[in-house]
């Protein structure tokens, strides 16, 4: 197993793996051929990035039994999913801005991402397993009430797509059994959510599988897994963690700033 993080130092962007308090310095791409290098850094010297750039983010809705057991919702055919605008995208330790067009409720999802580590398209379940890179852990806020505000139009999009909404990291792990992984959220310190990632209805697998049939999926791109029991809304000033073992704990601060 390997945890992956990119970082910033004095201005200069790199990637490595974590080793205990210290991360080892890589060269080359982190989804193919990899360098070590001699540079072993302190973490708390370094500013930590995003694990990758995504082309795209995508996240679905619905995909754990017991949520939508919950909210006395069907079982879906087939993964139900939304793209989060590349904007979005914060990095751990981020200070999300609250929006400034919008007062309605803003809740916080801890969850599982897929990191795809392989161009794929139209693959079968074996075929989206290898194309799997890694794990990280997403914060999916969302402006709960534009979801549903215009009756004649789901606004998906716009709910889950206002600066700083895709908070992604802090590493992407490899060589974990996703299946025995434990996604819990802290608010503030108080434990929210905890909730069993072999609950999904649809496995990282068959999410990549079904996903490609309909759009090419690049190296780099994140898929969050859903939520499930235990979404609240925040307050400005709220700090969430979300933890999973073996990947670490991403934190944020919600309503540090405003956003237009």
């Amino acid at each position: 197993m390997a945890q992956w993080i990119a970082f910033t130092q004095n201005g200069k962007s790199g990637f490595g793996q974590i080793e205990g308090d210290r991360v080892a310095v890589y060269e080359g791409d982190m989804f193919a051929e990899t360098l070590r290098t001699n540079t072993v850094l302190e973490i708390k010297d370094v500013v930590i990035d995003l694990p990758c750039r995504p082309g795209k983010l995508i996240a679905l809705w619905n995909n754990y039994h017991a949520q939508a057991a919950k909210q006395n919702l069907s079982i879906p055919a087939e993964p139900l999913y939304f793209i989060k605008a590349s904007t979005s995208y914060t990095a751990h330790e981020s200070n999300v801005p609250a929006p400034t067009a919008y007062s309605g409720r803003v809740v916080y999802e801890g969850e599982l991402g897929i990191v795809i580590g392989r161009r794929c398209k139209s693959v079968n379940e074996e075929e989206a397993k290898q194309a799997i890179f890694g794990y990280t852990c997403i914060n999916d806020i969302t402006a709960l009430d534009l979801i549903s505000k215009d009756a004649s139009f789901a606004q998906w999009t716009r709910a889950k797509s206002f600066d700083g909404f895709g908070v992604i990291g802090p590493a992407i792990a490899t060589g974990l059994d996703w299946s025995a992984l434990n996604v819990k959220t802290l608010v503030n310190g108080r434990e929210r959510q905890s909730y069993p990632c072999n609950d999904m209805i649809f496995s990282p697998e068959k999410i990549v599988h079904a996903i490609s049939q309909d759009m090419t999926l690049e190296k780099g791109d994140v898929i969050a897994c859903g939520t499930s029991l235990g979404v609240l809304p925040m307050k400005p000033g709220t700090i969430v963690e979300v933890h999973i073992e073996g990947i670490g704990i991403l934190r944020s601060q919600y309503g540090a700033g405003t956003t237009e």
